[in-house]
């Protein structure tokens, strides 16, 4: 199994693999852990990879320019899987990791700050997962426990195979997509809601979105959102 993680900070990554089960696993050849900055690939000279959001509001958006060419870098394999660490995915459990485990590579996209720019995820196209209904800092956490519990399905990871064997969320939504420059990636525009500096307009949108995703991506917390807004 090959895993392939792009991270602003490897060495959490690199470091955390060289200890216990996974250095085993690593030293056996059964698994290899490879890391990507996208720092490495931004075009801004002090190495920028993170810029304000269109719309207003907190925070800062991850850049989609860098992201997508440190994963476009990354040589896949044909039995590969691309992942984005993110509260608004599926959430982990022993079904899902039974199914990543089947693959023979994991691309994994870690995030920060307020999350990336939604075109990162138009264009990679990665299936996102979550540990839970909370947020961390960064996504290096989650991408360590993802490569921890597949690399135990794999044979020679463990002694015994059978050993494996025996912001969003605070309004009950998903949060809503975020975008930073440039206006046009790829084709892709900023929505012109965005830009025009009308902030009824722009929280209109963004609820409309966040209830949009939520209905399709998590449809448990939109039934419960549901019946608590009819009973309110």
């Amino acid at each position: 199994m090959k895993f392939n993680v792009l991270t602003l900070f490897p060495e959490m990554i690199e470091d955390s693999c060289k200890y216990s089960i996974l250095k085993r696993a690593v030293d056996a050849g059964v698994i290899s852990v490879e890391t990507v900055n996208p720092r490495d690939f931004t075009l801004d000279k002090h190495k920028k990879v993170d810029d304000t959001p269109y719309g207003g509001g907190a925070g800062m958006v991850l850049m989609a320019q860098p992201y997508v060419d440190a994963y476009e870098s990354v040589e896949k394999l044909d039995n590969s899987i691309t992942v984005m660490l993110s509260p608004q995915g599926e959430p982990l459990n022993d079904k899902l990791v039974n199914e990543l485990s089947s693959y023979d590579q994991i691309i994994m996209l870690c995030g920060h700050y307020e999350g990336f720019d939604e075109r990162i995820r138009d264009i990679i196209s990665p299936k996102e997962i979550s540990l839970g209904d909370f947020v961390l800092t960064g996504g290096e956490l989650p991408s360590l426990c993802l490569i921890d519990a597949v690399s135990r399905k794999i044979e020679g990871t463990l002694g015994k195979i059978e050993s494996a064997d025996d912001d969003s969320f605070a309004n009950g939504l998903l949060e809503y997509p975020h975008y930073t420059k440039p206006r046009e990636y790829r084709g892709l525009k900023v929505p012109e809601v965005l830009l025009n500096g009308n902030h009824k307009e722009i929280n209109e949108f963004r609820a409309k979105k966040s209830i949009e995703r939520t209905k399709i991506k998590r449809p448990d917390l939109y039934k419960l959102w549901l019946e608590q807004n009819n009973n309110s």
